[in-house]
């Protein structure tokens, strides 16, 4: 069983106690300002260890979009520390972000994001064409495979399955080997057999690939996929579960009133 990695308010992580792919240390996220001001992360710190699968769960507004946009630097902090690997996202440029998002950092997205006009083997391989250089051929070709996509490389998007058109997106996250794919609600927009698919998958990349997973979703069935499930509530980490089930997850659901 997985050790807990939560910390409580006021303590301070030991970067020496294991690998962290991801981290936030008393992360605090503030909108808006004065009396319409919202506390979206309140003092929440969090580390996510290289090769696990995190699943983050909550009710609407409880801030678990905002702390998966900071770990990613698509959000910045009103104050506390994120790090992906060793590098402090608040030491970054704009465009320093940006290049460490393209090449160190996978997304994939419920809508999946995919351009209209490219076939799907050019949507996949755009991170690495972007960044001016060709995919690794052995793991682009051991990606398609895992996804089932070899037979399917020179359709466009129209031409796909919603299910297809996310194993794509999965495989474009995963093109240049990133340290951390985050997920944002990967199965919302899935029939059950395409989601419970694209699970296994994200499960499989974990075990045998070594890959470190994040994932939102309010989807018990998903989380039970994932090594650990952070509850969080009004901003802070209210509960944690290590080994999931789905059934353990609905009896925390069911407490936090989800």
């Amino acid at each position: 069983m997985t050790t807990s990695r939560l910390q409580s308010p006021g303590t301070t992580l030991d970067a020496s106690a294991v690998t962290s792919a991801a981290r936030a240390v008393h992360a605090h996220k503030v909108y808006g300002e004065g009396d319409t001001s919202v506390v979206a992360l309140d003092d929440l710190s969090l580390d996510l260890p290289a090769g696990e699968f995190t699943a983050i769960m909550g009710p609407s507004g409880s801030g678990k979009s905002t702390l998966m946009h900071c770990l990613a630097g698509l959000d910045t902090l009103t104050a506390g520390t994120v790090s992906v690997g060793d590098t402090d996202l608040a030491s970054l440029t704009d465009r320093e972000r940006t290049l460490l998002r393209r090449d160190r950092l996978g997304f994939v997205f419920q809508s999946f994001n995919l351009l209209p006009t490219l076939t799907a083997e050019e949507n996949i391989t755009l991170p690495a064409d972007l960044a001016g250089r060709a995919p690794d051929p052995a793991w682009l070709a051991t990606v398609v495979a895992k996804l089932d996509l070899g037979e399917r490389l020179s359709h466009r998007p129209s031409e796909l399955s919603g299910g297809q058109q996310q194993r794509v997106a999965v495989a474009r996250a995963l093109v240049n080997r990133p340290e951390v794919v985050f997920a944002d609600e990967p199965t919302g927009a899935l029939d059950t057999k395409s989601g419970t698919e694209l699970l296994r998958f994200l499960r499989s990349v974990v075990d045998e690939l070594g890959q470190t997973v994040v994932m939102v979703t309010h989807d018990p069935g998903a989380a039970a996929y994932a090594d650990r499930v952070v509850f969080l509530v009004d901003g802070a980490i209210v509960e944690e579960l290590t080994a999931p089930t789905r059934e353990r997850v609905l009896e925390v659901m069911g407490r936090l009133g989800e």
